[in-house]
């Protein structure tokens, strides 16, 4: 039988090799930095590859519910103090599957990046701050929205509600500001509200991070 590790270089490199949209995605170094961070990291990331490879050839939408079903499935919700031992706390891909533990920013994030990876265009997903209507109240919450065109009408990814619904459907989310690795806007639509790696220190540093792990 093939050692694991073997197989597993085959394929990422057939992957790479094969498939245009995976240039974001530097397999080897994903799984280098994940083995480093130990073996339950490194299944996690072996596991998420195998799920960006196995969707090469199908439409975005069928990406977007591969790599949401895949972080609501593997990371389990948990408030940064607990994870983190800090208030606030942005995690990296590879840090969030390591822990296998996150709030809201963490699968936002590392749905970004696992779907940067999977070949969509960073131009089509912002991550959203929102307000969420939840049992009664409202609170600060992070989504990932999806725009198949510039002006069309967002997907939501979330970890509230597992179902990828169009924003429409999500009369409990008010957005607050958005951004990606190109900008920053007030709300979903509005002005630019300036650089997003210059206004956004967490960001700055997840950028930095992510690409280190071999993200994008």
């Amino acid at each position: 039988m093939i050692p694991l590790r073997i197989r597993w270089r085959a394929l990422c490199l057939a992957f790479l090799l094969a498939w245009p949209g995976s240039q974001a995605l530097d397999s080897s170094r994903v799984l280098s930095t994940a083995q480093r961070a130990g073996p339950v990291a490194l299944a996690r990331a072996q596991a998420l590859i195998q799920e960006i490879v196995e969707s090469a050839g199908h439409d975005e939408e069928s990406r977007l519910r591969t790599v949401n079903t895949f972080f609501n499935r593997q990371v389990l919700y948990r408030d940064d103090r607990e994870v983190w031992g800090v208030v606030d706390y942005w995690a990296s891909p590879l840090e969030t599957l390591g822990k296998g533990q996150g709030d809201c920013e963490d699968y936002a994030i590392g749905k970004y990046f696992a779907l940067l990876a999977s070949g969509i265009s960073g131009a089509k997903m912002r991550l959203v701050y929102v307000r969420a209507q939840v049992a009664g109240g409202t609170q600060a919450h992070m989504v990932l929205a999806y725009y198949p065109e510039p002006n069309a009408e967002p997907l939501i990814l979330d970890n509230l509600v597992t179902e990828i619904r169009p924003a429409s459907r999500r009369p409990d989310l008010s957005p607050v500001f958005s951004f990606n690795a190109e900008g920053l806007w007030q709300g979903v639509a509005g002005a630019s509200a300036g650089d997003p790696v210059a206004r956004l220190s967490r960001w700055r540093d997840v950028l930095a991070k992510a690409k280190a792990e071999g993200w994008w």
